[in-house]
């Protein structure tokens, strides 16, 4: 691990990032800000982003929900 200053990393970007791929730098901002940059590998797609449905798809599934309790409770009251 490395600790830097932000400044540091500002003029030697270049030079961090090459090293954050084999160990955490450290980056001090002022007294009370502190961030780490490292590497991420890519994530391979779990089951749960398989199963991952769009917004319109669910705005659809949501719709014929409420249409179905509506007719129930329409069906109820007569």
């Amino acid at each position: 691990m490395r600790v830097i200053s932000s400044s540091e990393l500002r003029n030697n970007m270049k030079k961090y990032l090459d090293l954050a791929v084999n160990e955490k730098i450290v980056i001090q901002r002022g007294k009370n800000e502190t961030f780490v940059l490292t590497r991420e590998d890519y994530l391979e797609p779990d089951e749960d982003l398989k199963r991952a449905v769009s917004a319109q798809d669910l705005l659809v599934g949501i719709e014929a929900d409420i249409r179905e309790a509506y007719r129930k409770k329409q069906a109820v009251e007569v």
